[in-house]
């Protein structure tokens, strides 16, 4: 079903441990890309997702981050604390400098923890399938559409297969139209040939450490339109002010702003999710929580708008 990836910086593993119980309803499987060397807070999430009686994907060489030159920490972290909790499985991110006998011999080590390849612009594509031997749906490979096309998606037929689709197109906050397309990919991953599907929330798929000053603020929130076949669009609500990088606070209030009054305007395809109360509450009380707080309800919408969508069906 759905895998939202996340790269597991502070605000992203919150969402993940508050949405746990919906998370595990929906039959949500976050696949998360541990960035930082503290592994506190995943461990935190962790014990959310299986006390929840969910699942998880955990990156165990990540590409991203303090743990991208060794990932031994995350295979001990698994093996100390997750060996008997099922719903724990370790991700093998296979970029374009792995090989195929690094990914078996990775595989090999997380065995128990019933590993799954996250295909992201590796090349021995044939060299590792005659590896794998006969498909089977007990083996998971998740494929990020940007670097994997249909032929290399065909070479897994058999398998069980995820497409992740990044919907959000990064770009500085002042530049963003008001409405976009984010993606169709919840109503036509089976079309698609595939078992699931995933994205990148409200994130995409660019990382960075941190960001710059922000001389705009925008609040990113998405919807599903059942009068355009359910595709999914976003909406990006910006501070009037733009010019410097002062008053964050404020600015915050003018994006706000704007967000209620489509939210309150007649029509609105808006879900009314725990996440959009909560704007509301401090539209209300005319407080700022922070960045990082803000996108984490973004975020927290965007996973209560894909369960109600599949709730629903």
């Amino acid at each position: 079903m759905y895998h939202p990836y996340f790269r597991g910086k502070q605000y992203e593993l919150i969402t993940i441990r508050e949405l746990a119980p919906l998370l595990a309803a929906a039959k949500f499987r976050p696949i998360i890309e541990p960035v930082k060397e503290s592994l506190g807070g995943l461990q935190k999430t962790l014990e959310s997702v299986a006390s929840a009686g969910g699942r998880a994907i955990v990156i165990v060489n990540p590409y991203h981050g303090d743990l991208s030159d060794s990932g031994e920490p995350l295979t001990k972290l698994l093996k100390g604390q997750f060996l008997t909790l099922p719903g724990i499985s370790a991700g093998i991110l296979l970029k374009n400098d792995s090989t195929t006998a690094e990914v078996i011999e990775c595989h090999d080590a997380h065995s128990a923890h019933a590993p799954v390849f996250i295909h992201a612009g590796f090349s021995e594509v044939k060299a590792l399938t005659a590896k794998l031997g006969a498909p089977s749906q007990d083996h998971c490979h998740v494929f990020l559409e940007r670097y994997c096309g249909k032929l290399y998606q065909k070479h897994f037929k058999g398998f069980h297969r995820v497409l992740l689709r990044d919907g959000f197109e990064r770009k500085r906050n002042r530049d963003y139209d008001l409405l976009e397309p984010f993606s169709d990919l919840h109503a036509t991953f089976a079309d698609e040939g595939m078992d699931g599907f995933g994205d990148f929330l409200i994130v995409g798929d660019d990382y960075s450490e941190t960001g710059g000053p922000a001389y705009a603020i925008a609040i990113h929130l998405t919807f599903i339109d059942a009068e355009h076949d359910d595709a999914m669009f976003i909406y990006h609500f910006k501070s009037e002010r733009q010019d410097t990088p002062k008053d964050p606070a404020g600015k915050f209030g003018e994006a706000l702003e704007e967000m209620m009054e489509t939210l309150n305007a007649p029509g609105s395809k808006v879900l009314e999710t725990k996440a959009v109360k909560e704007f509301r509450e401090l539209y209300k009380q005319g407080h700022f929580p922070g960045l990082g707080y803000v996108k984490k309800l973004s975020m927290n919408h965007h996973i209560e708008t894909l369960a109600d969508y599949f709730i629903s069906v």
